[in-house]
């Protein structure tokens, strides 16, 4: 008998996990980052199951025998919940389910539910809603009992039993309904959201002054626990997975005359449902408009190359393909081998080895962040007029002076500062400016 539908939850169910992998992938693991996702939402993992494929059964995903020994495994763990490390079809799913006599769900769906338990604020909730809907849309005719579909006179299960002339029953009308009603509701949550976002995006446009750096990483390698360092934020910082799906932007001063804007996001996490992509778009904004990207790896993680690859195949998807990027190796005080970080000091030689946890190689990446910040040093000579006090105030907090010289009514000043301030400098407008070396 299958079992209803009536939520996308898989909290305190006793999970299994099944990973299909095709032939000719790579990335063959133990399941554990989908242990920690399933652990994350709240399931008891009782068994693992794992399955290579030659090709994708259209019907069942793992294919008739699997899915029967995947039965089984059921019945002995008393399982309430099967979550696939992969994304299955309406289809699939109903199959499965059907065979498995319990609760089916995919990657994706896991995602979204713990996404639903983790948002705060409106926004976040509203984006998680949505995306939820829109993964949901098409699988009405799954997802609850009361949207089957009334069969043919003949109660035949043939394609054309159901929906023939006169055959239309109340099931088809509910399943209509339904799916007025969540596209309905899709609809009003992109209105809500479009005007949250415009406000997101003016208070980010409006941060045009200030040079802007965005962190970003895997889920729970550390974006949180730097910004901390950093700022004394004081935000929320777990060791769990998408511990916080909300952006927080701190004012950063690494050095003496350098106000720096940081900003934390939503962790990524291999194969992100692209219907989060999607909704959270807006909150990915701040990584569209900085000028660096501080990319914190977990050198801890086993799985560091795959996930380095996966945060960098979500930042194409955004948009951030060209955006300059300051890696970050985190963690390096819990880590176990030290040949890996090697290998990756190795391939990575421009990254920054730190622990945000202790502050070991926070210096170096002040140091690296005020490089970007300045984009190079140059020489430069300023002519103002003593009563202008805003030039030589710019001047003494973005640049070392080196040499001043006072007139009666002007002041020349020999400074060495960074070549990106010098339109800040120009804005000004002192009375005479001139590069001596640059």
């Amino acid at each position: 008998m299958e079992k209803s539908r009536q939520t996308l939850t898989v909290r305190k169910g006793r999970a299994i996990l099944v990973g299909a992998l095709l032939r000719g992938s790579h990335g063959w693991d133990d399941l554990a980052e989908l242990t920690a996702l399933a652990e994350s939402a709240g399931a008891t993992v009782v068994d693992r199951f794992q399955q290579k494929l030659r090709t994708v059964h259209s019907s069942t995903y793992i294919g008739k025998g699997k899915t029967l020994e995947l039965a089984d495994r059921v019945k002995r763990f008393k399982a309430d919940v099967i979550i696939f490390d992969n994304d299955l079809s309406p289809a699939q799913i109903r199959e499965l389910e059907k065979i498995v006599e319990t609760k089916v769900v995919d990657r994706s769906e896991l995602i979204l539910d713990i996404f639903a338990t983790r948002a705060q604020t409106k926004q976040a909730k509203l984006q998680v809603e949505l995306a939820q809907l829109e993964y949901t849309y098409p699988r009405l005719t799954r997802m609850w009992s009361h949207l089957d579909t009334v069969t043919g006179a003949s109660g035949g299960p043939s394609a054309g039993a159901v929906g023939a002339i006169g055959t239309r029953g109340p099931g088809e009308q509910q399943l209509e309904i339904d799916r007025r009603l969540v596209s309905k509701r899709i609809s009003e949550l992109r209105h809500e959201l479009a005007g949250i976002d415009l406000r997101n995006l003016r208070e980010i446009k409006g941060r045009k002054d200030f040079f802007q750096i965005c962190i970003v990483g895997y889920t729970n390698a550390g974006k949180s626990t730097l910004l901390n360092a950093l700022t004394d934020a004081g935000v929320l910082a777990e060791d769990r997975l998408f511990a916080t799906l909300d952006t927080r932007t701190r004012k950063w001063m690494p050095a003496r005359g350098v106000e720096i804007l940081l900003s934390d996001t939503v962790g990524f996490v291999r194969n992100l449902p692209h219907q989060l992509v999607e909704s959270f778009k807006a909150t990915l904004e701040e990584a569209v408009n900085a000028d660096l990207l501080l990319h914190v790896i977990d050198v801890a993680n086993p799985e560091v190359m795959s996930q380095i690859e996966s945060v960098n195949q979500v930042l194409l998807e955004i948009g951030c393909g060209g955006k300059p990027v300051l890696e970050l190796f985190n963690k390096v005080d819990v880590i176990k081998e030290v040949a890996p970080l090697e290998t990756l000091q190795t391939l990575h030689p421009e990254a920054v080895t730190l622990s945000a946890k202790t502050g070991l190689g926070l210096d170096e990446l002040r140091r690296k962040v005020i490089q970007h910040y300045r984009g190079g040093d140059i020489m430069v000579r300023v002519t103002s007029r003593v009563a202008d006090g805003k030039v030589q105030s710019f001047l003494r907090a973005h640049g070392e002076v080196l040499n001043e010289q006072y007139s009666d009514s002007t002041v020349v000043l020999d400074v060495r500062m960074g070549q990106k301030q010098l339109p800040d400098l120009e804005r000004l407008r002192p009375e005479k400016l001139e590069i001596v070396q640059g």
